[in-house]
C-alpha cells in the first residue's frame, strides 16, 4: 500500500509541478519574492483574540517568518534597523477562510464553465484570485475542492515556493462525491463527456471511497472533502437529500485518519450532516437545513460549523440579473434564510464555528463580506474576528502555528484604518498585510 501511495504522490506531483511551471513567468513579473526580513511593527492598537482584549501601542518582533516578541512600543530597549509603522491602524492576525474556490473562473449562469478551460489555465486563473485574496487580508485558507484534481495542489505548491503570490493553502485535492452527485459538473447532455480528471473523486461503494481518498492524499491533498448531500449550485440535485450513508462517510474518515488527515462534508440536508456528525467528519459545511437534533449532535462531538451565509443573497442578486437558472434561484431562495437561522441557533447553543465564504461563487477578495452577516446572526464583533483568526487555527489543527499575535507564531498580520469592535465593516478596508514576516501591502 506504502508503494502504492508514493507511486500516486509521484505522478501527482509531477503533474502539479508541470502546471506550477506555467505561473513562474507570471511570479518573476510581479516580483514576487519569499524572502522575510527582521522587522519591528508598530501597532497603534492590537487586538489580541486569545485573551478577547485590545492592546494599546504595541511593538511586535518579528524574525524572518516568526514573531519573536509583543511588548508595549515605551517599553521596548532593542533599536532596530526596520520599522513598519502602522501606528494608526488596528493590527489583527492574518484572517483566514475556510471555505474558499481558489482555482478557476468564479461561478456563472453558464453550467458547462468548467469545460472551458484548460487545467494550466485554471492555475492561472487561480493565481490572480490567490492574490486579491491575500491583499484582501487572508493569509490562510483551506481550499474546499476543484473540479479538475490536483489543480489546487498546483496553485498551493506555487505559492509555497514563492513562485506566486497568495495566501497559504490547505488543500482537498478533488470532490469526493457520487456519480452524478453534488461534486460532478451536472446539468450537460447525456452524450456530453466530462473529462476523467473531473470525475477523479467519483465513489459509489465504501471500497471506491477508500481507493479514492489514498489516491487523493497521495496526490498531496492535506484534508478530505466529501459530498454527503445534494447542492444549490449542482443542477439536478437536491440539497436536503443525502448522497452518501454513514458507513461510506466513515469509510472515508477512518482511511483519512491512516495519515492523520481530517474530512470535511459539504452537507446541506439534515439527514446528511447527521450522517455525517456520526461518522467523523471534522467539519459541516453549508448546513442550510441544519435541525435541533443536528445542532445537539455537533455540539457533542465536537464537530465544527463553516456556514457560509453570506452567499444566498449575491446568489440573489447576481443570479436574477444574468438570469441563471430557475432552478439555482429556487434552491437559493430554499435554503437561505434557513442556513442563517441554523447558523443562529447552533451558535447560541454552543457549537463550535469558523469563518468560511465559498468565495468562487461570488469574486474573490471580497472574503470579509460576511463578518457583517455573522454579527447580524448572533455573533459578538470579538467572536466574529475570532472566527477568521483563532477557531479557524483550531479547526485546521495548526492553533499552535497560526491564528494570533503572539511569540513564536508566524508573523501573519492584518492592520485596518478604523475600529472592527465598533464596525465589523471595517476589516474590508485592508491596509496592510504581511504573510510569515514578509510584508505583502502597505497602502
Amino acid at each position: 500500500m506504502t508503494d502504492s501511495i508514493c507511486s500516486l504522490r509521484r505522478c501527482a506531483n509531477t503533474a502539479s509541478r508541470a502546471l506550477s511551471v506555467a505561473v513562474v513567468l507570471l511570479g518573476l513579473f510581479v516580483g514576487w519574492s519569499s524572502h522575510a526580513e527582521a522587522l519591528w511593527v508598530r501597532a497603534g492598537k492590537l487586538v489580541d483574540v486569545e485573551r478577547g482584549r485590545v492592546l494599546n501601542d504595541q511593538a511586535i518582533h518579528i524574525d524572518g517568518e516568526r514573531i519573536v516578541a509583543v511588548q508595549d512600543f515605551k517599553g521596548r530597549s532593542e533599536t532596530p534597523d526596520r520599522w513598519i509603522d502602522w501606528s494608526n491602524y488596528t493590527v489583527l492576525p492574518g484572517l483566514m477562510d475556510m471555505h474558499t474556490h481558489l482555482v478557476g473562473n468564479i461561478t456563472t449562469s453558464e453550467i458547462a464553465t468548467p469545460l472551458y478551460t484548460s487545467g494550466a489555465e485554471d492555475v492561472l486563473l487561480g493565481v490572480e484570485n490567490a492574490r486579491r485574496t491575500l491583499r484582501a487580508g487572508f493569509t490562510t485558507v483551506r481550499d474546499v475542492g476543484a473540479y479538475r484534481a490536483f489543480t489546487d495542489i498546483a496553485l498551493r505548491n506555487a505559492i509555497d515556493g514563492g513562485i506566486v503570490e497568495g495566501p497559504r493553502m490547505f488543500v482537498a485535492g478533488a470532490y469526493i462525491t457520487v456519480t452524478g452527485g453534488g461534486g460532478e459538473v451536472t446539468g450537460l447532455a447525456p452524450d456530453v463527456v466530462v473529462p476523467a480528471e473531473m470525475r477523479r473523486g467519483v465513489a459509489n461503494s465504501e471500497a471506491e471511497i477508500r481507493d479514492r481518498v489514498r489516491q487523493l492524499i497521495g496526490g498531496g491533498a492535506t484534508f478530505i472533502k466529501i459530498i454527503a448531500t445534494g447542492a444549490v449550485l449542482a443542477a439536478g440535485t437536491t440539497p436536503g437529500a443525502a448522497e452518501y450513508s454513514e458507513a461510506e462517510i466513515r469509510a472515508a474518515v477512518d482511511e483519512a485518519a491512516q495519515y492523520g488527515i481530517f474530512v470535511t462534508a459539504h452537507a446541506h440536508g439534515a439527514e446528511g450532516i447527521k450522517r455525517a456528525v456520526r461518522a467523523g467528519v471534522r467539519s459541516i459545511e453549508h448546513a442550510s437545513y441544519l435541525d435541533d437534533e443536528g445542532i445537539a449532535l455537533m455540539k457533542k462531538h465536537g464537530t465544527w460549523l463553516v456556514a457560509d451565509i453570506y452567499n444566498g443573497d449575491y446568489i440573489e442578486e447576481i443570479g436574477r440579473r444574468d438570469q441563471w437558472s430557475e432552478e439555482i434561484l429556487r434552491k437559493n431562495q430554499e435554503t437561505t434564510q434557513r442556513q442563517r437561522d441554523g447558523f443562529a441557533k447552533a451558535v447560541k447553543a454552543g457549537v463550535r464555528f469558523a469563518f468560511g465564504t465559498d468565495s468562487g461563487v461570488y469574486p474573490h477578495g471580497d472574503n470579509a463580506r460576511q463578518f457583517a452577516y455573522m454579527v447580524r446572526y448572533g455573533l459578538m464583533q470579538m467572536e466574529a474576528i475570532r472566527a477568521a483568526t483563532l477557531y479557524s487555527a483550531q479547526l485546521l489543527g495548526k492553533d499552535r502555528e497560526i491564528g494570533s499575535i503572539a511569540a513564536g507564531k508566524l508573523a501573519d498580520l492584518v492592520a485596518v484604518a478604523g475600529d472592527p469592535l465598533a464596525d465589523i465593516d471595517e476589516l474590508r478596508q485592508v491596509r496592510g498585510v504581511i504573510k510569515a514576516g514578509r510584508q505583502i501591502r502597505l497602502d
